[in-house]
Formats: structure tokens, C-alpha cells, sequence
């Protein structure tokens, strides 16, 4: 029974809807104009639906049907649904790329929910940025919400293989530029890849942050483990529906959920799926939306402690889909529960221990035991040196064992159009050796930090078989791939970070035991390169870009604007 702490004269659309007055008899005669009865909404809790559907989002289709769900959730709990369309950040078709629109569909979901008669929300997303757009968002506004994912697409096979979404597209890639592919099976490949609507099926970014939602208590149990396709998904939109009515109820908001145990519980759960690094970005940015410190540290002291255990592209060798029938994730929380705050509190009203109290794990092979995990490498290490004093990070357990340690020669690539000219430049000398670097592709520089940092290999190099190099960037990497890939190098270099500094010949060294990357130039030298840097000049004269680029941070700060990050509260529209 749903513990009443709300009335309806108390609730946030009471101020719209209830008064005797010419405003609010003006809305109520509005609301009426789209067919609605007065007793559908009056003294009722309004849900808003911040729907991410679009028809150029294929992780989306399939929302416009799921928030028919909700709302049938909603009815039968006695609010009054209505849906709204908001940014849909499809991962693919989204240029230059959707980390850029990350914060815009934070700010869009934010005033949504502040401009309109709205109690509680809930959000459908579930493509890599809409999950912490909308959580961003949500979080500043604080008022009662629950995050349905869209769910992993179906699993998809060729000669005996699984496929994993965005994984096996780069591994293609190499296999057809080396001329193991012929033009017949690339055609073949892309048609069979993705089955059905659905985000990647693989641990990629939109299934490391549906999963972290779920652990820091935004979803149900199990929800983010739901394939897209299978028929429990609607049915849990529906009981979600339901639940954000008795949320309203008990003004169950962000702030209430939202504690370090949560933020931490995040952390760890990030370090036992082998999750995305894109996680750090985002968890970063969730944190300080909630007032909650959370460094990029934590990813790193985590990764060590908690092992990878979800045997999954690109880290493992199995797929979303399987990961749902082996328990799906309260069944890996229960693994790791030990490791967890589980007093933490969810959108269920209850504890995160609690929620996955009797969860069992069905498949060991894909949800493997902490003393046999699914990869010997960590999931995440942060390193620091005189290329990234702010930090970067690299994915181990998606990496070459044989490159932890590595020293090489660097060629370097201004921005991404002169890699895309110059990669296959035979007169670059460049071996499986060197290091390959592109730089002016951060949050600043990209514009967006965008998912170039799984620099190609050279086309002779594939032919002989090289498929992974030490490659470094001030860019963040896809999920979906894998590499000896440093990421996220802070500051970036459009803003003067050391990573502008470098010239093509010096020689870098990584160093992931020891969690450093250096460039070894003398310090005269370094000192010299950075009197005679040039700040290039502003790439936005106007609109979002302009704004963008004056407010963004570091990727270390979580890349949100300065202006969004936890401050005094917005004050609630006056009704006029």
C-alpha cells in the first residue's frame, strides 16, 4: 500500500489546474480542447512521458509503442499520462556526434518537465547519451521520475558466429580493408548485424549506463537487462507506469535516491560488467548534477578491486540477450553484493539489496565468479603522466596484454579529416610500433568529444594481420570497440593540454601497471613547444555552439556545462 505523503491539493499540477481563478480555468478549458475529460486530470497526478522516439533512431523505434504501456500503467494507478516528444540522440545518424547534444537534451528534459503541469516523468531512453541526458535532467529538476531503457537488440549469427553490434562492425571493417572480405559478404554483413529495434548488444555505452541507471536506483530490477523485443519489455513499462503514480504519492524524488553509496554502487557495477569507458564521462557528470563528488579515481580503485564477470562483447565472447536469460543484472549485483552500499534506495521504495535479494545467476559461463572472472585485465584504469596530468583512461580487458607496456614512436594527426587522408600514407613509416595520435577531438576540439578514439590501422598493416596498436586521443572510444586505446587525454589539446605539444617522432610510453603515459621530451623542450602554442580561435560565432563551447568542461569534470552542475535551485514558474 502506497504510503500517501502527497495530497491533491499538494500536488505540482494543483497550482496549474486547481485554483478558482481565469488562469487556471483557461488551462482546464485547454486540456479539455484535446478531448480529455476534467476528471482524467483533475486531482490527479499528471506523468509526463519525455519520450526519445524517433524514426532516425533505430535504439528507439520501438518507444512510441512502449509509451502506450506507460500510459496504461498510469490509468490503472489513477494518473493522468501525457506524452512528450524530447531530443532523440540516435547514436549513428546524430553528427558530429551525440555527446554534443548531451547536455541540450539535459537542459531539454529539465524544462520539459519545469514548464508544464507535470508531478512525476517517466523517461524512455536508452541510446548511449540519452540515459544520462535524461537522468542529468531529471536530477535537477527533482521531481518524482522512473527511467525505462529501450533494451538491447536481438542476437545475430553468421557461419556460426555471434554478432555483436558496433564490435563486430570494426572487426569487419579491418577483415574487408584487408581484402578478406569481398564486396558480397560486406553487403551480406550489414543486413543481418542488427535484427531488431534496441540498443547495441553488446556491453557497449546505452547497456553500461540502462545498467548503471538500474544499480543507482533510477529503474526496476531487472528492467535494463529486458531485450528490446522480448514481450516482458512492455510489460515492465506498463508496471513502470504504475509505479511513478505511487511515486507521486510518496514524493519519491532524485534527491531522496540519490546518496555516494548510489554513485559508488555505479562505480562498481561499471567495473564488474567491463563497461564502457564513456561511463566515466557520464557517472562524473550524474554526480555533480546531484551535488556528490566522484572522481575519476574511483573508476580506477574500483576496476582493481572488482574484476570484469560479465563475459560480453567487446571484453567476452557472448551478447546481451544471453546475459538476460543467465539472471541479467540483479543476478551480477548479487555476485558483487558484498562490494555494494545496498542501503542505498531505489525507485521500488526499497533497498538496492533488497531488490536483488534472491536474484541467482542461471548461466556461469556468461555471468561468471569473482575467483574466475571473465577477463584477467581490469575493466577501466585511469592514468596520469606529462601527456594527461588531468588524466585519461584505457580499457584493459578490450586491449592487447602485449601492449599493458609499450614504448614507441609517434606519428600525429591534427584533427580527424587528416587522419581519415593520412592513415593509409605509406611515407608516414608507420609499423605495428609506433603510436598513433589524433588530437583536437575533445570536448572542445571535436566539438563533443566525439567517438573517434578507435583509430583505424593502416591498410598494409591489416594486410599483415596487425589488428590492435597503441593509439591515444584527447576523444572517447565506442563501447561497442576494442584496442589499446587511451582516451579522454586531459586537458585536451584544443584548450593547450600537453597533447598539443606533441610532434610526430616523439617517443611515448604507456605504462598501465603503473597507470602512467608520458611523452619523453625534455622539460626545456616541452616548456619551449608551450610558449610558442597558438590558441586557435573560437569555432562558434552563434547558437548552441557558441554556448557549447563557452561552458563545456574537461572530460574529467563529466563534460556537462558549468552553468548546469549543482547549484541553488531553479525556482518552480510563477502561474500567471
Amino acid at each position: 500500500m502506497t504510503k500517501r505523503i502527497k495530497t491533491p491539493e499538494t500536488l505540482r499540477s494543483h497550482r496549474w489546474y486547481g485554483p478558482n481563478d481565469m488562469r487556471s480555468h483557461s488551462h482546464r478549458q485547454r486540456t479539455q480542447q484535446m478531448g480529455f475529460r476534467r476528471d482524467e486530470f483533475m486531482g490527479r497526478p499528471v506523468i509526463g512521458i519525455l519520450n526519445t522516439w524517433s524514426e532516425m533512431s533505430p535504439c528507439h523505434f520501438h518507444l512510441r509503442d512502449r509509451a502506450e504501456a506507460v500510459k496504461r500503467g498510469v490509468i490503472r494507478a489513477g494518473g493522468f499520462p501525457v506524452e512528450l516528444p524530447a531530443m532523440s540522440l540516435g547514436e549513428v545518424l546524430v553528427k558530429p556526434t551525440t555527446m554534443f547534444y548531451r547536455n541540450f537534451l539535459a537542459m531539454e528534459a529539465e524544462e520539459l518537465m519545469r514548464q508544464l503541469p507535470i508531478d512525476g516523468a517517466v523517461l524512455l531512453g536508452g541510446c548511449d547519451k540519452t540515459t544520462p541526458g535524461l537522468i542529468m535532467g531529471a536530477t535537477s529538476m527533482d521531481i518524482p521520475v522512473i527511467f525505462c531503457s529501450a533494451g538491447p537488440m536481438m542476437n545475430s549469427r553468421r557461419n556460426g558466429q555471434a554478432i555483436g553490434s558496433g564490435t563486430h562492425t570494426r572487426k569487419f571493417w579491418d577483415d574487408y580493408r584487408a581484402g578478406n572480405l569481398s564486396d558480397a559478404d560486406w553487403i551480406e554483413i550489414e543486413g543481418i548485424s542488427s535484427r531488431s529495434p534496441g540498443t547495441c548488444n553488446t556491453m557497449g555505452t546505452a547497456t553500461t549506463m540502462t545498467a548503471i541507471a538500474e544499480t543507482i536506483g533510477f529503474s526496476l530490477p531487472g528492467a535494463s537487462s529486458i531485450p528490446a523485443a522480448d514481450s516482458a519489455h512492455p510489460r515492465m513499462c506498463s508496471q513502470a507506469g504504475e509505479r511513478i503514480v505511487e511515486m507521486v504519492w510518496e514524493d519519491l524524488k532524485p534527491s531522496s535516491l540519490l546518496s555516494a553509496g548510489s554513485f559508488a554502487n555505479g562505480v562498481e557495477v561499471c567495473a564488474a560488467l567491463g563497461g564502457s569507458t564513456n561511463a566515466v564521462v557520464h557517472l562524473v557528470a550524474m554526480a555533480r548534477r546531484a551535488g556528490i563528488p566522484l572522481t575519476i579515481d574511483a573508476f580506477d580503485a574500483a576496476a582493481r578491486r572488482t574484476p570484469v564477470m560479465a563475459n560480453l562483447y567487446p571484453a567476452g565472447r557472448f551478447l546481451m540477450e544471453d546475459f538476460y536469460f543467465a539472471g541479467g543484472l540483479p543476478a551480477l549485483l548479487s555476485r558483487i553484493a558484498d562490494r555494494l552500499d545496498l542501503t542505498a534506495m531505489t525507485v521500488t521504495g526499497k533497498t538496492l539489496g533488497d531488490n536483488i535479494a534472491g536474484a541467482v545467476v542461471r548461466d556461469e559461463a556468461v555471468i561468471c565468479t569473482l575467483d574466475k572472472p571473465a577477463s584477467s585485465e581490469p575493466g577501466l584504469a585511469v592514468l596520469y603522466g606529462n601527456l594527461c596530468p588531468d588524466g585519461a583512461v584505457i580499457k584493459p580487458s578490450a586491449a592487447s596484454p602485449t601492449l599493458m607496456t609499450h614504448r614507441g614512436r609517434c606519428v600525429v594527426f591534427d584533427d580527424h579529416a587528416a587522419l581519415t587522408r593520412g592513415i593509409d600514407d605509406e611515407t608516414l613509416g608507420i609499423d605495428e610500433n609506433s603510436v598513433i595520435v589524433l588530437r583536437n577531438a575533445g570536448p572542445v576540439g571535436g566539438p563533443g568529444m566525439p567517438e573517434w578514439g578507435a583509430l583505424p590501422i593502416p591498410k598494409t598493416l591489416l594486410a599483415r594481420g596487425v589488428r590492435d596498436m597503441v593509439r591515444l586521443s584527447d576523444a572517447r572510444m565506442s563501447g561497442t570497440h576494442f584496442g589499446t586505446c587511451v582516451l579522454h587525454i586531459c586537458p585536451e589539446s584544443r584548450v593547450g593540454g600537453p597533447l598539443a605539444l606533441l610532434q610526430t617522432g616523439d617517443e611515448i610510453l604507456l605504462d598501465v601497471p603503473n597507470r602512467r603515459l608520458d611523452m619523453l621530451v625534455d622539460e626545456a623542450e616541452i616548456a619551449r613547444r608551450k610558449a610558442a602554442w597558438v590558441q586557435p580561435p573560437k569555432r562558434f560565432a552563434r547558437g548552441y555552439g557558441a554556448l557549447f563551447e563557452q561552458h563545456v568542461r574537461q572530460a574529467n569534470l563529466g563534460a556537462d556545462f558549468d552553468v548546469l552542475e549543482r547549484g541553488e535551485p531553479t525556482p518552480e514558474p510563477e502561474i500567471f
